[in-house]
């Protein structure tokens, strides 16, 4: 029985000092300028699913985008908006909508690199739009119409 107890009472120790780990990188990840939440589909196999939560950080040219549940502290993806175009803007599906929130806006965007569909909130849309329009003079970064449903 002691044996179990103390089984049971190291491995609620790791589980507290990882969820400490994970909290202490967001923190040190976004303490030099504001985050955004940002879902990022990572797999398109199965319609609907794929969807990973994390948050993501502007820094000059680049969006970069660490997973919420991971002790990495380089992030899984870097969107450059140097050539990236939004090709289009839609809500979630009935079954997107288990894994984002209803309200939220689906982004498919293009670049150099493969194509990337990303989910935010309506108010951060305008914020990430701003910033694709912003490139500097001579880069190409473009909005187009939007084709998909509102």
């Amino acid at each position: 029985m002691e044996v179990i107890l103390r089984v049971i009472g190291i491995g609620a120790l790791i589980l507290l000092v990882v969820f400490a780990l994970l909290f202490l990188r967001r923190y040190v990840i976004a303490r030099l300028s504001g985050t955004i939440r940002l879902y990022v589909r990572v797999s398109t196999l199965v319609a609907g699913r794929g969807w990973a939560p994390g948050f993501a950080r502007f820094e000059g040219d680049h969006l970069r985008w660490y997973r919420l549940f991971s002790l990495a502290v380089r992030p899984r993806r870097v969107l450059s908006r140097l050539g990236m175009v939004v090709e289009s803007r839609r809500t979630p599906t009935e079954a997107e909508q288990l894994a984002l929130p209803p309200d939220w806006v689906i982004l498919r965007c293009t670049s150099h690199h493969a194509p990337v569909e990303i989910a935010m909130s309506p108010m951060t849309v305008a914020g990430f739009l701003s910033w694709l329009e912003a490139a500097p003079p001579g880069a190409v970064s473009l909005y187009s119409t939007p084709s998909g449903r509102d």
